[in-house]
This record gives C-alpha cells, sequence and structure tokens, in this order.
C-alpha cells in the first residue's frame, strides 16, 4: 500500500511538472503578451462559449422575453447591492477611508430604504455605485498581474485576479444563508441577469472579432487597468534613448544626398515687369571742334 501511494504521489508530481512546463513551453508571442497559459485559457475559453451559446444565451433570452427592463433593472440593482460588502472591504484594505465609509453608508441606505437594493436610491443621495475587489487590491500593493488566465465557468481571469473570486463569495451576503437551494437559485438568476446585460458586447464580439479568444483578453485586460487606476489610467510611455538611437542609426546608413549646384545668378532686369524694351539708339560720333580763324 506504501509503495503504491509512493507511485500516485510520484504520477501526481509528474502531472504538475508536465501542466507546468505546458505553460512555459509557449511562443515568443504569449511572452509578450503575458498569456504564458495560453493553451489551457484556450481550452476553457472553448468550454465556455459552447456553454454560452447552448445554456446561456437561450435561457437569456426567455428571461429577457418573460422580465420587463424595469424588473430587470431591480434584478441588477439586488445583486449589485450584494457585492456591496466585497466594495467596502476592498475599499478599506486599499486606504480609500473616505470612499469606505461612503459606501457603507450606500450599503446601508439601499438595503434599508431600498427594499433589500432593489431600488438603488443611494445614488440619488450622492452616493455612487463603486467597483473594487480583492484583484485590484493586490494590484494597488503592488502585486504583478502575472499572467493571463480564462477560468471554465467563470471565464476571462489572470493569476493576480483569481484569488479575488474567492473573497467576493465569502464577503457575499449568499454565503451565509443556511438554504442552499435559496443560494443557488439566487447565483443562477446573478448569471442569467448578467448574461442579459452582456449579450449586445457578447454579438458584437462575435462578428468583429477575428479571434474572439485575444478580443477577450485584451477587452478584459483594459477594463481591469481602468478599475485599477479608478479611471485615470497612465499614459503609455516609451524610451525616448531608444527612440533616439533607432534614427540616428537609421539616419547614419542613408547615403547622403548630392549637393546641388547654387542656383546661377540672374542679370539685374531694368525696368517694371512686363514694360516694353527700351529703344537701342546708335552712339552718336563726336562733333569735330571748329578750327580757330588765323588773323
Amino acid at each position: 500500500m506504501e509503495s503504491e501511494g509512493n507511485r500516485c504521489r510520484a504520477y501526481n508530481a509528474l502531472a504538475l511538472c508536465l501542466i507546468v512546463l505546458s505553460g512555459c513551453a509557449s511562443t515568443q508571442e504569449a511572452i509578450e503578451a503575458n498569456d504564458l497559459l495560453e493553451p489551457a485559457s484556450r481550452k476553457s475559453h472553448a468550454f465556455n462559449d459552447a456553454l454560452d451559446r447552448h445554456v446561456l444565451e437561450p435561457v437569456s433570452d426567455v428571461y429577457v422575453k418573460v422580465t420587463t427592463e424595469r424588473m430587470r433593472r431591480s434584478v441588477g440593482n439586488f445583486f449589485n447591492n450584494l457585492n456591496e460588502p466585497n466594495v467596502l472591504a476592498n475599499d478599506f484594505l486599499q486606504g480609500k477611508i473616505h470612499q469606505g465609509i461612503r459606501d457603507t453608508l450606500r450599503f446601508a441606505f439601499n438595503s434599508t430604504l431600498g427594499i433589500g437594493g432593489l431600488f438603488d436610491v443611494a445614488s440619488g443621495l450622492d452616493l455612487p455605485r463603486h467597483e473594487e475587489d480583492f484583484g485590484q487590491t493586490l494590484a494597488v500593493w503592488g502585486v504583478g498581474e502575472g499572467s493571463y488566465l480564462e477560468l471554465p465557468f467563470l471565464g476571462p481571469s489572470s493569476v493576480r485576479d483569481a484569488p479575488g473570486i474567492a473573497f467576493a463569495i465569502f464577503t457575499s451576503p449568499l454565503f451565509f444563508l443556511d438554504n442552499l437551494a435559496v443560494s443557488l437559485s439566487l447565483g443562477g438568476l446573478d448569471v442569467v441577469d448578467t448574461r442579459a446585460r452582456l449579450a449586445t458586447a457578447i454579438e458584437l464580439r462575435r462578428k468583429t472579432a477575428l479571434d474572439p479568444y485575444t478580443f477577450t483578453r485584451e477587452a478584459y485586460r483594459q477594463r481591469r487597468e481602468f478599475l485599477i487606476y479608478d479611471g485615470n489610467p497612465p499614459l503609455e510611455e516609451f524610451d525616448e534613448d531608444f527612440f533616439e538611437d533607432e534614427f540616428e542609426d537609421e539616419f547614419e546608413e542613408e547615403e547622403p544626398f548630392p549637393e546641388e549646384p547654387p542656383p546661377e545668378e540672374a542679370a539685374p532686369e531694368t525696368g517694371a515687369p512686363g514694360a516694353p524694351p527700351e529703344p537701342e539708339f546708335p552712339a552718336a560720333s563726336p562733333e569735330p571742334l571748329p578750327e580757330a580763324s588765323a588773323e
């Protein structure tokens, strides 16, 4: 039994090494795109896309048909309010004390005056909704993004953002419900409502993206950068020394242009431009001097 257990552990270790090596054996393009786990992520993307086409899309279409826009807005407000504990916790973890206090008031007002969050009364009280999560908190703490990662059922993520999924689950009020059936039902409704709100974006990706996986990856990263910097991401910087060296080398390699001869000086013009030429008169011969008469 002990030898079989050691053999199983050895097989598991070998499988783990193969997974790690397969992620590291990526192309130069994957390294530059910070997508070292691209083979596994593409498989997850294909699975998620098939799940969306055959399950989520038909269910969300029925959901849209049997509900009104006002009803769907209330459902979205309800689940946004359930996410507020996750938001305000990360407010304080990021050192945003003032924003954390305001988000706490927002959660309190919407949970009471808004009837459990069905109505967003806090926005009318100058308490807008913020989007914070543990992945953003890790970014503020200086943790690097890591490789892009698409998870089955959960969608786009990254090595840095993945722990935020568990953090959001543990801070959600649904986690503390004793009735598992109610928790799962509400979680399923959240997924369907989110899919209905993203229907236009998903359809646009299918029609315009040459590579839906790459499109999703870059859109996710841009969105995350926008959230991390609170809507003010830094401008892309370029290496000025590299820029100058490249142009200096380019100019050095080019052959110099031949020098053009200086233009001939034009004779000074006489008279106004366009005036008829002055007539030329023959030179007058000198008249002879009169001879002096002898007296």
